[in-house]
């Protein structure tokens, strides 16, 4: 009998894609957003889980169903019926640190089976980056023939970049940002995510910043009409519209809404020019795998993060 091969997935858009179109094997969807909320450096331990339960719980209100999470997983707890492994993940930031965690948890169970993947973005002939969910039959078919092996120095990186994610200084992030690899969009990725910290001069991360600047910028009648804006506008970030939503809400200081209309208040204008820091008022309090968004600040002129003392209520 010949052995099947064993894709993992970024949701279940994707998995239920895939299905449709009969690619040959066995799907495991990956459903998490390790993008935001503490990480511990071990995935295959009950205090991951713990630790992601009180954050979805807590920010999203969102119940993790343990044993069908877990049931999800058990595939990988005996792998000898598989050939190879094919990760199905996208050029965004969302994406990306789901991968790293994907990949590091097949390291933790020493899965040695080759490992090929499948990341959508540039389309020939196409402006926008594109999702896997979003291409045509005939073009999800042509990626995955022309799916990329990793090498045993992309895995170790991505181990790598795991640990410094679930680490304390995410500045060890920049030498890897010109670093080449199999992963083609990890660069602009890792640029991104120095950016989801607060402004040095505004206090406001770069989504912040283009959210505001679409209220100023666009005719907005609703918060729904808003966040269709931020998703077509959000480069590699990658986000759902539940965590749009909430950075909607958290910058509510910034904005009015009145006769079906969304628009700029003064603070919101001085928050466009730079002109005091708001991180501390916007209380934008996640974290980031294993550090306080707020305890840093970006420096967009040397591109680093600089340790803040904020009193955070």
């Amino acid at each position: 009998m010949s052995k099947k091969t064993l894709h993992i997935t970024n949701g279940n858009s994707l998995t239920n894609y895939l299905k449709e179109l009969d690619i040959p094997g066995h799907i495991l969807t990956w459903q998490e957003m390790l993008c935001e909320g503490p990480l511990s450096l071990e995935i295959n331990t009950d205090e991951f889980l713990t630790k992601r339960k009180e954050f979805l719980n807590s920010f999203y209100h969102i119940e993790i169903n343990e044993d069908e999470f877990k049931q999800e997983l058990s595939v990988l707890n005996d792998t000898s019926g598989f050939s190879e492994i094919v990760l199905w993940f996208e050029y965004d930031l969302f994406c990306h640190i789901n991968l790293l965690a994907v990949i590091k948890l097949l390291n933790e169970k020493n899965i040695q089976l080759p490992l090929f993947l499948v990341c959508s973005g540039r389309i020939k002939g196409e402006t926008q980056l594109k999702g896997l969910s979003e291409l045509s039959p005939d073009q999800l078919f042509n990626h995955f023939h022309d799916k990329v092996k990793l090498k045993d120095s992309d895995i170790d990186l991505a181990i790598t970049l795991w640990q410094i994610y679930c680490g304390k200084d995410h500045n060890l992030f920049k030498p890897y940002i010109t670093k080449k690899s199999s992963f083609k969009y990890l660069n602009a990725c890792l640029k991104a995510h120095l950016k989801r910290f607060p402004n040095l001069k505004s206090g406001l991360s770069v989504l912040e910043n283009n959210i505001l600047k679409i209220i100023n910028e666009k005719t907005i009648k609703s918060k729904n009409q808003l966040i269709g804006y931020v998703l077509n506008y959000q480069g590699y970030y990658g986000f759902g519209d539940m965590q749009i939503l909430r950075l909607i809400d958290l910058l509510q200081l910034f904005y009015t809404e009145e006769d079906h209309k969304i628009t700029l208040n003064r603070k919101g204008h001085e928050a466009l020019i730079g002109y005091q820091n708001f991180s501390s008022e916007i209380n934008n309090n996640l974290i980031f795998g294993g550090v306080e968004r707020l305890n840093f600040s970006y420096n967009d002129k040397t591109n680093i993060l600089i340790k803040t003392q904020l009193n955070v209520d």
